[in-house]
């Protein structure tokens, strides 16, 4: 099949998403196989939720429309316009890609799906149990729109057998298991990592707000969450609760209101001191991964040391959020709207899949 006609179809999946969002489901009567899929994607969505207690609509429409920006023309051609050559020099030669996906946060395997495809290889899928129903879905609705595709895609529910290369995403337990289970295949194996933000207090009020996003998008529970907060001694916590007090619905949802209960409650019987607005506390610790419903902080003097910190901490970090205050830094609000071309833990997968034998 040709790459173009693969980009086609990832071109066709970004315009039947684009019709969806939180505030109102829009039909385009432009867009391919609407009559099979429109509505049973607006059931499915609105099933999420009974799937996986995380995956609510709102934040189910928020992965639904980062990827609708994501897989415009425009976009795709950028992104694989830079593996040119390596598209020319690489052989023919088809491999089946097995990928092992977290279930964190709605489509967050969906890169590596795009990936292999697009590279001109065979996904041979296994799902998390907490993200069984949104991708089937999408690998349907790609089928639909180039009928090649149907040999290219299969999920699996048991072992996984024949198949060349893998990629797959776990905690840092899982991936001693992967990497040995895996060890004769070429492999990514992804671990845990965190986001971190670092401040100097010049944000303004919108930045700050901005950074509540970071923080509060997918309740905390995905590796571009920022879950840890670098602050300048004497640094005053004021305006950065003022900014986020937008987010304090966030306390009426049951499963977050569970946790933070939980965690504030085994923070002060442990006797740690703790900020606390009613919705998000925060904790002084050097650690990167807080619980969910708390952002830890840790002070620093100055931000030539702090940089080398996170350099040699850079394999337990997946993104840095700053007003230019480091080099490659994201800005406030954009940790969950990652680009094509952004890789998660900084590993090239098509540069992977093009160039493993």
């Amino acid at each position: 099949m040709l790459q173009n006609e693969k980009k086609q179809s990832f071109i066709a999946l970004g315009r039947f998403l684009s019709q969806f969002s939180e505030a109102e489901n829009t039909r385009n009567e432009s867009v391919l196989g609407n009559d099979l899929f429109f509505d049973d994607f607006i059931k499915l969505i609105n099933l999420s939720q009974s799937h996986n207690g995380w995956y609510t609509p709102e934040q189910v429409y928020f992965a639904i429309n980062s990827w609708a920006e994501a897989l415009t023309e425009e976009n795709i051609e950028k992104w694989l316009s830079a593996y040119a050559s390596e598209f020319e020099k690489t052989e023919k030669t088809e491999k089946t890609v097995a990928l092992i996906l977290a279930g964190n946060i709605p489509l967050v395997g969906f890169h590596d799906f795009l990936s292999v495809l697009i590279t001109g290889n065979k996904a041979l899928i296994k799902t998390s149990s907490n993200d069984q129903h949104l991708l089937p879905f999408l690998a349907k609705y790609l089928i639909f729109t180039d009928e090649n595709l149907k040999d290219k895609i299969t999920f699996v529910e048991g072992k996984l057998e024949n198949f060349d290369t893998v990629i797959a995403t776990g905690s840092n337990n899982t991936a001693r298991y992967f990497e040995y289970y895996f060890k004769d295949k070429p492999s990514i194996i992804r671990k845990n990592r965190n986001s971190v933000a670092i401040l100097n207090g010049k944000e303004t009020h919108e930045e700050l707000e901005a950074l509540g996003e970071d923080i509060f998008r997918y309740f905390g529970l995905g590796c571009r969450n920022v879950s840890k907060l670098f602050v300048p001694k004497g640094y005053s916590f004021d305006a950065f609760f003022q900014a986020i007090f937008k987010y304090q619905d966030v306390i009426h949802y049951e499963k977050y209101a569970n946790n933070y209960d939980y965690n504030k409650a085994v923070f002060l019987m442990s006797n740690f001191k703790l900020l606390d607005n009613g919705f998000l506390t925060l904790k002084e610790d050097s650690s990167y991964a807080s619980p969910i419903s708390s952002v830890f902080y840790e002070f620093y003097e100055n931000i030539e040391n702090l940089q080398a910190r996170l350099e040699t901490d850079s394999e337990q970090i997946q993104c840095i959020v700053s007003h230019d205050l480091t080099q490659n830094s994201i800005p406030f609000g954009q940790t969950q709207k990652p680009r094509l071309w952004d890789y998660a833990d900084n590993i090239d997968t098509i540069t992977f899949l093009l160039t493993t034998k």
